[in-house]
């Protein structure tokens, strides 16, 4: 019998074989899944319909099931169009989310390329596609060590 609330047996699969420094990416309804993925990385689709389900929705399961130890997310380039003044409103949800399962882990953005640099690396281990229609709010979770 499952603790977590991760049911989801493909996911559930995947993450029992991930290590400490594996790479799980929760992509948007934007993000090229399909061609932007590590070469070791499997990808699950939960893209239902835009807006479900959301990548703060698979976090909050995710947290249930791993041990994460740092989460970055694709910063905005200042010459995108689709730049906003200040972080996208989906960080502070993630923050909240973050907090409420008791982590002191920052966000840490790092420049679109460097984010696709990071996604083809041979740590990566899972994409999960989702249909969440936010601007920015791919994030890129880095497996912990699991503590006694």
């Amino acid at each position: 019998m499952l603790t977590s609330q991760l049911i989801h047996p493909q996911i559930s699969e995947i993450l029992a074989r991930a290590g400490h420094s594996s790479k799980v990416l929760i992509a948007d309804g934007n993000y090229p899944a399909s061609s932007a993925i590590g070469p070791k990385a499997q990808l699950i689709s939960l893209n239902l319909a835009p807006g479900l389900v959301t990548v703060a929705q698979v976090l909050k399961v995710l947290l249930t099931a791993i041990p994460v130890e740092a989460v970055n997310t694709m910063g905005m380039p200042d010459d995108d169009p689709y730049k906003l003044p200040n972080d996208p409103p989906v960080w502070a949800e993630y923050r909240s989310i973050l907090s409420s399962a008791g982590l002191a882990i920052e966000l840490q953005p790092i420049s679109r390329w460097q984010f696709y640099d990071a996604v083809d690396s041979r740590d990566h281990v899972l994409t999960i596609q989702t249909g969440d229609q936010a601007l920015w709010a791919n994030l890129l979770l880095t497996v912990g060590v699991r503590k006694a």
